[in-house]
């Protein structure tokens, strides 16, 4: 396994992602993929299927969910790894954070109606087809009504971002509580994608896992699809100075990002198994 690749960040169709958990698993396969870890936003229905698909793949398969929070007015993700996703505690938590999502959901589509707009929650769900519904479905329904718009960017740009017309804000848990509720679900919590190159990022970055690690973070994502070597190497020193593990992956979403391909990110990833290796030894102090 010495040379091995891993991905600890994909996406399926459960949340935001074009794929399904099984076709995660063959793709991982043909990929020569040692462990990928599948880390839908705020769910975890895909898991079942991914871990009943990977049985007899080659692919060791990681149960992970990548949770939306807030930290020092930014958002930031965290990711599980190693999670127990049967965890009634666990599954109480996301439901919420879900039923929040919903209702930022409606705000939008009242947004998008009020300025023409013809487009409802269930056309959303239905290109959703899964657990969770968010602005990608809703960009997605409008730029396949609409000619006006000429990528899924476009529609973002136009309508869905922060500080665009439709936007709409949703409350979000804090990092320390979903790190506690990953804990508790017997997995490892990582920071996703920290860095960004927003202004003062990396004293904000430095800052923020001064923060976390005092709330029990066990690892930093210092490899990552958009990430430079800068960035990288930023992450892999921030990680020794506080003694976090580290971990990786591609964020594969499939065509609603076009670029990114899991395992290889935009061409140059590379995550070794190392990482998985002591990724699964920390999550045993939780069990």
């Amino acid at each position: 396994m010495e040379h091995a690749l891993i991905d600890l960040h994909i996406h399926s169709t459960a949340s935001d992602g074009c794929r399904t958990p099984a076709e995660l698993v063959a793709m991982a396969a043909e990929r020569k993929l040692a462990a990928a870890a599948l880390t839908d936003h705020d769910t975890v229905a895909g898991l079942d299927e991914f871990l009943r698909a990977a049985e007899n793949s080659g692919v060791t398969a990681v149960p992970g969910v990548e949770i939306s929070t807030t930290f020092d007015h930014r958002e930031v993700h965290i990711v599980g790894l190693f999670i127990d996703h049967h965890s009634v505690q666990l599954n109480v938590f996301l439901n919420e954070i879900r039923t929040q999502r919903h209702e930022r959901n409606l705000k939008i589509i009242s947004k998008l109606q009020e300025r023409g707009y013809d487009i409802s929650l269930e056309e959303a769900a239905a290109l959703a087809g899964g657990d969770v519904v968010g602005r990608p479905h809703i960009a997605r329904v409008l730029f396949e009504k609409y000619e006006e718009f000429t990528t899924l960017q476009d529609v973002f740009d136009k309508l869905l971002k922060k500080g665009r017309p439709a936007y709409a804000s949703r409350s979000l848990t804090t990092p320390v509580e979903a790190i506690r509720q990953i804990h508790a679900a017997h997995g490892v919590a990582v920071w996703a994608h920290p860095i960004f190159r927003q202004p003062n990022e990396y004293q904000w970055c430095r800052k923020a896992i001064k923060y976390l690690k005092h709330a029990q973070l066990d690892a930093l994502e210092v490899y990552y699809s958009s990430f430079n070597s800068d960035q990288t190497d930023a992450l892999r020193n921030y990680a020794a100075e506080f003694e976090l593990a580290m971990s990786g992956g591609s964020d594969y979403h499939g065509a609603t990002l076009n670029e990114v391909q899991m395992g290889i990110g935009n061409g140059g990833l590379r995550v070794p198994y190392e990482f998985y290796e002591t990724l699964c030894s920390l999550a045993e102090k939780y069990r």
